[in-house]
């Protein structure tokens, strides 16, 4: 049965029941979408699941959406195993009583999903007889998938992973850690092009310089050395001579020539 045809199946077995029938989703992923009142939220689930037809005999998962002022959707998805169509079967419960019949004798498995959805939503089924807490400690006050629970957390601290302005008194997130010995993005390689971007690809073919090149700056010329100093007989500027007058490495050296001891002249003394 195609999605269309299972919402029409839902309608006709509620009739005369007020229930709308829709579509969710699309292509591979559509899904008939059912709304029924609350009080026939238990007719609803069993007619799915016992009509040959539909054959919706698998509870997939049921949860809730806060809509603020307009209540809390209660949110069903039926399959079924043999057929391979599902069903989104929803009603809406008011805020100031958000109360549903339970469905758990009819699909035993619905137990958990029903402690779970009272204990962050606050929605109340009647019938469960077990709605005690699932997964949060027994002293935790409120139901924290209410959009207007605010986060204990971030009245305690700055949340660091704020993303505009305002969010909160940080007005940033938290600075990268990298591992010992790995340099920074933007000093070395290239910046990753994102997908989409003037048809560029991704990683070093397409991407573009993280930062750019750093010039070095000119080294000072150094003076000529060699045999024509040496002729021209002109001594180095005090501003390039070594330390102490020294010459540097790889000039001649200048000055008066060092004497040679005469050999004669030791001899007659």
């Amino acid at each position: 049965m195609t999605p269309e045809e299972v919402g029409r199946r839902v309608v006709e077995l509620l009739a005369p029941v007020e229930a709308t029938a829709s579509v969710s989703g699309g292509q591979g992923y559509a899904r008939a979408t059912v709304d029924v009142p609350p009080a026939s939220w238990a007719d609803a689930v069993r007619a799915a699941r016992d009509d040959a037809e539909l054959g919706l005999d698998f509870l997939d998962w049921l949860s809730a959406v806060d809509e603020l002022a307009d209540g809390f959707d209660v949110v069903l998805h039926l399959w079924s195993v043999a057929h391979r169509h599902g069903l989104l079967l929803r009603t809406r419960v008011p805020r100031d009583a958000p109360v549903v019949a339970s469905v758990v004798d009819l699909f035993p498995g619905a137990a958990w999903h029903e402690r779970e959805t009272h204990e962050m939503f606050g929605i109340d089924f009647a019938g469960h007889g077990e709605l005690r807490p699932l997964l949060l400690p027994p002293e935790f006050e409120g139901h924290p998938l209410r959009k207007e629970f605010v986060l204990a957390s971030r009245v305690a601290k700055p949340w660091p992973g704020a993303k505009e302005p305002g969010e909160s008194e940080a007005g940033g997130g938290r600075r990268p850690v990298r591992p010992p010995g790995v340099p920074a993005p933007g000093e070395w390689g290239t910046t990753p092009t994102p997908a989409g971007a003037a048809g560029a690809g991704e990683g070093p073919r397409g991407g573009t310089p993280a930062s750019p090149a750093r010039e070095r700056p000119a080294r000072a010329a150094r003076p000529s050395t060699g045999a024509g100093q040496a002729r021209s007989g002109a001594a180095p500027a005090a501003d390039e001579a070594g330390p102490l007058g020294r010459p540097l490495p790889g000039e001649p050296p200048t000055g008066p020539p060092r004497q040679q001891p005469d050999p004669d002249a030791a001899g007659e003394s």
